[in-house]
């Protein structure tokens, strides 16, 4: 099989790097990968008829996501589904590694974020994860929109996505602790010298360049708890005990009715006045509110099962409702 993978080694990220008076009109997802096997094709193609390229990024992998990726470029062509090898180990989010190391570090996941991102070539862009089923209509709408420039300047186009979690006779629930995903810090934005990754001593941190957020809807089932190691195995938990991630898992496991149907989920949900209140809030508080308050109307189905078959392409649905 040929293979167009490009492998990176000793990257340090600059701002130049963005090459921003390059970039074309259209929409980039840039994803960045570590033993992602589990989802990952289910991720690309749902999402692969959105945009003009996805750029896959892999770090450290020891399962099938290689193969995975180059099959899906040998099928779709290296110009839509570009793959990089980035070869230098990255410290994970939590971890001491990464409290310690210099944002433009090639071990930095900052450094490793930004080179992602880098290698985008459309204006804009928004990060893809592993473990994303797209919610179709509304992603469709939303990157049609951007591609034909018919979205206002300066803003950041957030968008959220629920939490699924396997129950113990195979089928998804929802997680009742933490039923949706996203909050501000995940959505399409126009690419320019000031949008990038910082550091934080606990994970990466976006800076949006002065973009304001606006919520612009539900475009993804998150399938990161649907994984055999409830996605938390990238983490190195056993090098980190004491990272918030752990605690995370701690208290996921400790949790003995973790799953909720869609109607506790409504019920769940603050959109009464104090709902309502929350909605005119600035910046993250404000459009936590409105996505909160939006979750009714975008998903008023009887049945779980028939929420995620209604918005996403059955090919890619069906599998989440057989037992792992």
């Amino acid at each position: 099989m040929r293979s167009d993978v490009q492998e990176v080694s000793g990257y340090r990220f600059e701002r130049s790097h963005l090459r921003v008076g390059e970039r074309r009109d259209g929409v980039s997802a840039f994803m960045r990968i570590r033993n992602g096997e589990e989802w990952l094709e289910t991720s690309i193609r749902s999402h692969e008829p959105y945009f003009d390229e996805i750029v896959a990024v892999y770090n450290q992998c020891t399962d099938g996501t290689p193969e995975i990726l180059r099959g899906l470029q040998k099928e779709f062509g290296p110009d839509r589904i570009r793959v990089f090898h980035y070869v230098d180990a990255v410290h994970p989010p939590g971890s001491s590694g990464h409290a310690v190391t210099p944002a433009d570090d090639p071990r930095s996941l900052v450094n490793y974020y930004n080179f992602s991102l880098v290698q985008t070539r459309y204006r804009y862009a928004t990060k893809l994860d592993d473990d994303h089923l797209a919610i179709r209509e509304p992603l469709a709408e939303l990157t049609a929109r951007l591609k034909s420039g018919d979205v206002p300047a300066g803003v950041m186009h957030c968008f959220s996505g629920l939490n699924l979690f396997r129950r113990p006779d195979g089928t998804p629930g929802i997680l009742g602790s933490d039923p949706i995903s996203g909050g501000g810090d995940i959505g399409f934005f126009e690419v320019t010298p000031e949008t990038l990754f910082i550091r934080d001593r606990r994970f990466e941190r976006f800076q949006r360049g002065g973009q304001r957020r606006r919520f612009a809807g539900y475009l993804y089932w998150h399938l990161k708890f649907m994984k055999r190691d409830l996605g938390f195995g990238n983490y190195e938990l056993a090098q980190n005990q004491g990272s918030r991630y752990a605690k995370r898992l701690d208290a996921l496991l400790n949790d003995t009715d973790p799953a909720r149907t869609l109607a506790e989920i409504r019920s769940q949900l603050d959109t009464g006045v104090s709902g309502r209140i929350r909605m005119l809030l600035p910046g993250k508080a404000g459009l936590i509110g409105v996505r909160d308050s939006r979750f009714k109307n975008e998903f008023p189905d009887e049945s779980l099962e028939a929420a995620i078959l209604r918005t996403t392409d059955p090919r890619y649905a069906r599998p989440l409702f057989r037992a792992a």
